[in-house]
């Protein structure tokens, strides 16, 4: 069944040819097909509003500045922002930590690994003295080398799972469950902890306005967007998810 949207039909070539954009999507075909119809109905809306210009991404900006308008952030609102996210606006804050990986990689059987790693961590709790043989003997990382000292880390020099977790731990303590983030499922000790200076709201009043601004303007995007879609005419595609990022 072919795709249209407010009467003209997606090629095969127009869907090949943007695919390569989408190779790194879990399904290509649609991210690019999901591209394609949003495109189409917001060239057919600029067209409307006699935006008609000649590159279709010119068209498209013209149009979304001309009909999502959201207000700056006012200082309430980021001083708010600010109160609430205290460790985004931190400076010089440092673990030093060690861990033991337990890697889950497609051929790993994850109920015999977590029974692993549970008992693992039953030893380490236990006995804090054999972690780093344990992590020597067992961890998937290189740092079990060294026996799983990931030296000091800043914010943003590890995943956000990870990063939140150890963070948040204090010094000289083990986490008494395992971790388990995109690479596997970690046992975790923080060896020593810097607390860092928080920035003054005055230093950092500009950024969150941005940030605030950024976030509002995104949301009314896809309001618009999904007003836009609601109204058009579009067959033999069903264009689901439109809270994700609809617009690149």
């Amino acid at each position: 069944m072919p795709i249209v949207v407010n009467g003209v039909e997606l090629t095969d070539s127009e869907i090949e040819q943007a695919l390569p954009d989408y190779q790194d999507s879990i399904n290509p075909v649609h991210e690019a097909t999901t591209a394609w119809v949003l495109q189409r109905v917001l060239l057919d809306e600029a067209a409307h509003q006699s935006l008609s210009l000649d590159e279709p991404e010119a068209a498209i900006e013209a149009l979304l500045q001309q009909q999502v308008k959201v207000p700056e952030a006012d200082a309430e609102s980021c001083r708010r922002h600010y109160e609430q996210h205290p460790a985004r606006f931190t400076v010089g804050e440092i673990v030093e930590a060690d861990h033991i990986l337990f890697q889950v990689t497609p051929d790993v059987k994850l109920d015999a690994l977590t029974a692993l790693a549970e008992s693992v961590l039953s030893e380490v709790l236990a006995d804090p003295a054999c972690f780093t043989g344990k992590a020597r003997a067992l961890s998937n990382c290189s740092s079990g080398q060294l026996g799983g000292n990931l030296g000091q880390l800043s914010r943003g020099e590890s995943v956000p799972e990870f990063e939140r977790v150890v963070f948040a731990m204090a010094e000289g303590e083990t986490l008494n469950r395992l971790l388990q983030t995109r690479f596997g499922l970690h046992i975790v000790r923080v060896v020593h902890k810097e607390p860092g200076r928080l920035l003054p709201f005055s230093a950092v009043e500009a950024q969150i306005a941005g940030v605030l601004h950024a976030a509002s303007l995104d949301a009314a995007t896809r309001q618009y967007l999904k007003r836009l879609v609601g109204e058009a005419s579009i067959s033999g595609f069903d264009l689901k998810g439109t809270d994700s990022p609809l617009v690149q």
